[in-house]
Formats: structure tokens, C-alpha cells, sequence
């Protein structure tokens, strides 16, 4: 049960992280009466910096650096950033205390309406918010594309009304601070090593994916991967109906590639939802995002016309596997939001034209062996930059790839690509790594990257 929007007035609630997901928080909680108490971890951070983000005339205390006990002593909710661990001293010490700890999510479900579909996953959670995001812009006037897609939901939550539809794209870091969050449709597309940093082992990953459907019922539906054997698995206690789709195989019920076309299959009855050669994504992998983003909307009640439409007219989110320019015949593609191996490995998937790649960054722990072998003789040259390039560099060598090339920053390793470029090759900016250390995040990269290859074409010019 929700809680009603004036429950909070009165209350004094810590908002933990002052990045975009804190500022939504603050901004969220002000409007509903609030005493509000913004704290940041980090005491080198500027007091009015923060204050540039949040509402004018927030009343909000801010507090850096120590997180006093009278502090916590007086809370009566906690509201996390995504970005915060949960096992950090701070936040045990709120937790030992007793303080009820939200995550943002949690906050902007228990203060909204409407019905929540959310999105989860390694990889495709962006490109399937966007569409399933447009397929329900087609259906209602009453749709709020939120979550890691980049608009927060606590910014969203109080607009929206019992008639609404939230398309949610919703990250582990998220769903580690859930209470009462009940997606009507959920979404786990894949499960692959990733945040290993942050979760420490891929069972707690894994455990922390599914809690996308921890308050789901039978009346609500879960959509999963089939060919993912951990999904499979985890369908047999899933609390949703579950739907399955398959890039690989017919199902008997679900949604699944056949050939050239996207089939639904209903108590025996099949019913074509699109033929892939009417879409503007590329790869499998984009193949497997229009099918969960279908069979989301269509369990959440959108006709297949809707559907079919919407998806022959959406094209990739910018950063994946984004075409940028042809210079001299070389293609340059910008896959940034490949942040870690899988997601990278579906990249040089897509790839139709031999490729020289870009990749390193910043290091989740990550292993890059089942990357680099799935080169597959369409990589020329490894270009790696960042934290992670000797790493990466040492085990393409010990997979029997040899022809790679280490640069010092990313302008570098675009200007070695285009030097060793041939007419018909491609260049792909696909770094398996996050892009910290040398980026704030990885549109900054892939715009950056963009920004290269473009000045390149006015040089052309």
C-alpha cells in the first residue's frame, strides 16, 4: 500500500548523495513538506555547488564529510542514491540505529501512480526502456519514461496520476534499496557478470536482480530471456506469471524469432509482430530488446498494430552501437554504453565490416577472455586506453590475439584507428569497462568520441 503524499510532511528524512538521483529526492520530498537533510560523504564538495542543483529556495540542511550520531538519532527516513554501497559505514551505522533506509525508487513509488513497467538487466535495459517507453507514448497521453535511463523517477513521481503508465529502467544499485516496489510488468533480460565491485559475487548479483519481482503476484507478469540458464531457472519461483521470449528457439507461448520475424504465440494461435528487416536496430541482441519490449506491452494491454508501428519506427539510443560518420570509407560507430564484456561482445556482434576496436576504461573486476574471443577474426587492431589496458592487453595475448595497441587517451586511440583504417573497415568505440577515471559517465565518452570522428570529417572537408 502507498503511502499517501502528505505522510512525509513534518517527517526529517536524510537524503544520502547529492549527484542527479539526490537532487530529484530533495526536490520530491520539498514538495511534500519534508524537513530535509541533503548529506554527501565527500567533504571536498562545495555547499553551494549542491545548492545550484536543487529547487530555488530549498530549505534543505546540507551536510558533508562525518555523519554525526544526533543526526541519525533524529531521522525518521533515510532516501539512497544508487550510487551509494549499502556496506559502507555510514549506512550500517543508520541501519544498526533502526532508520527505515528508501532507495530513490522506493520513494518515488510509494509518493506516485499508475502502473510501473520495469526494466531490468546486464544489458538492453536502455534500448527497451526507450522503445517499450515510445510503444506506450503511442497507447496513453499518460506515459513517464524514468530511472538509469537518465531522468530521475522522484522528479516524475508526484506528476503522474492512477491512469498513468512509469516505464522504468531500473539498475541492481536501485533494487538493493527496494521496500514495497511492485512493477505490474517487470523485465529481466539477461544476467552476465557485471558491478562484481559493488556486489561482491555474482549469487548476490544475481539475488539482486530477481528482487525486481519480490512484491509481484501471479496478477502481474514477469518477462525473461529463456536462452539466460539463470532466468530459466529462476522462472520456477518467480512470484509473476512469467513470459518468456527466445532469440534461438520457438516457444510454445512467449515471443521468439523465427527466422526473419518476431512471432507471438498465445494458446497456439501466432500472430507476427514485426519481421526484422523493418527495423533500424541491428544484432541479435537488438532483436531480443523489441521482443521484450513487446511482450511487456502487450501484457500490459497495447494492441500488436501499436506495437508493430512503434517498433519499425524506432531507432538505436545514442551510445549503442550508434552510427556517427563515413570517412574515407571507414564506418565509425559509437557503442559507449558497452560498459562491460557482454555488453561489449554483443557490439563486435553487430559489427558487418572488419573492426578496430576501442576498449578499456575503468576496472570493475571484470574478466575479458569470452570478449576477446568472441573477435572472431572481424577485430584488425585492440586499441585500449585507461585503468584496465594493460589488464585487457595481457589477456588478448594469452587468448592468441596479438595485434593490439595501447594509446594514452581516447583522441589518441581514434587517430590510430583512423591511420590503420582500410576502405570498408569499421571503427568501434565498445570499451567493456565503465568510463570513471577518465569520464563522468559514458555519454560524456561517447560524446567525446563523436566529437573525434567528427572533426576528422571536417578536415576532410
Amino acid at each position: 500500500m502507498n503511502l499517501q503524499r502528505d505522510d512525509l510532511k513534518g517527517k526529517r528524512v536524510l537524503v544520502f548523495g547529492s549527484g542527479i538521483s539526490g537532487a530529484g529526492a530533495v526536490k520530491l520530498l520539498a514538495q511534500v513538506g519534508a524537513q530535509i537533510i541533503l548529506y554527501d560523504g565527500n567533504e571536498n564538495l562545495k555547499e553551494e555547488d549542491i545548492r545550484k542543483k536543487l529547487p530555488d529556495n530549498c530549505s534543505c540542511e546540507i551536510l558533508l564529510g562525518e555523519l554525526p550520531d544526533s543526526v541519525i538519532e533524529s531521522l525518521d527516513l533515510a532516501v539512497m542514491s544508487p550510487g551509494v554501497p549499502q556496506d559502507i559505514p555510514p549506512v550500517e551505522r543508520l541501519k544498526k540505529k533502526g532508520v527505515r533506509i528508501w532507495g530513490e525508487v522506493e520513494l518515488a513509488y510509494q509518493m506516485g501512480k499508475g502502473k510501473v513497467l520495469a526494466v531490468t538487466g546486464t544489458n538492453g535495459k536502455t534500448t527497451t526502456t526507450a522503445l517499450l517507453g515510445e510503444i506506450m507514448k503511442a497507447h496513453s497521453d499518460s506515459v513517464f519514461v524514468v530511472g538509469n535511463i537518465g531522468n530521475a523517477y522522484t522528479a516524475a513521481a508526484l506528476d503522474t496520476k492512477e491512469d498513468s503508465y512509469v516505464v522504468a529502467e531500473i539498475s541492481s544499485f536501485q533494487l538493493e534499496t527496494i521496500e514495497s516496489f511492485a512493477p505490474k510488468v517487470s523485465a529481466i533480460l539477461n544476467i552476465t557478470e557485471d558491478h562484481l565491485n559493488r556486489h561482491h559475487t555474482m549469487e548476490e548479483y544475481i539475488r539482486v536482480k530477481e528482487l525486481i519481482t519480490a512484491n509481484q503476484t501471479k496478477e502481474d507478469f514477469c518477462i525473461l530471456n529463456y536462452e539466460d540458464p539463470v532466468l530459466r531457472e529462476f522462472a520456477e519461483k518467480c512470484p509473476a506469471t512469467v513470459v518468456f521470449f527466445s532469440s534461438q528457439r520457438k516457444l510454445p507461448q512467449g515471443i521468439f524469432l523465427d527466422g526473419d520475424r518476431i512471432l507471438l504465440r498465445q494458446e497456439g494461435r501466432e500472430t507476427e509482430i514485426v519481421k526484422t528487416g523493418e527495423l533500424y536496430l541491428l544484432g541479435r541482441h537488438n532483436y531480443e530488446n523489441v521482443m521484450a519490449a513487446a511482450a511487456m506491452a502487450w501484457c500490459a494491454g497495447v494492441p500488436v498494430e501499436t506495437i508493430r508501428g512503434t517498433a519499425m519506427g524506432f531507432r538505436a539510443v545514442p551510445h549503442r552501437i550508434e552510427f556517427v560518420e563515413e570517412i574515407n570509407g571507414v564506418a565509425y560507430y559509437n557503442d559507449s554504453k558497452g560498459t562491460n564484456p557482454d555488453a561489449a561482445i554483443k557490439g563486435i556482434q553487430a559489427m558487418e565490416r572488419p573492426t578496430l576496436l576501442i576498449g578499456g576504461g575503468y576496472d570493475k573486476e571484470s574478466s575479458y577472455e569470452e570478449w576477446i574471443r568472441a573477435f572472431d577474426g572481424k577485430v584488425r587492431y585492440l586499441v585500449l586506453i585507461g585503468q584496465t589496458r594493460e589488464k585487457i592487453e595481457k589477456a588478448a595475448h594469452e587468448c592468441g590475439f596479438y595485434n593490439t595497441i595501447l594509446a594514452d587517451n581516447l583522441e589518441e586511440a581514434v587517430k590510430i584507428c583512423a591511420e590503420k583504417a582500410n576502405k570498408g573497415d569499421a571503427v568501434l568505440l565498445s570499451p567493456a569497462c565503465a568510463s570513471w577515471g577518465q569520464f563522468d559517465n559514458y555519454e560524456q565518452r561517447g560524446d567525446k568520441f563523436k566529437e573525434y570522428v567528427r572533426s576528422m570529417k571536417k578536415g576532410e572537408n
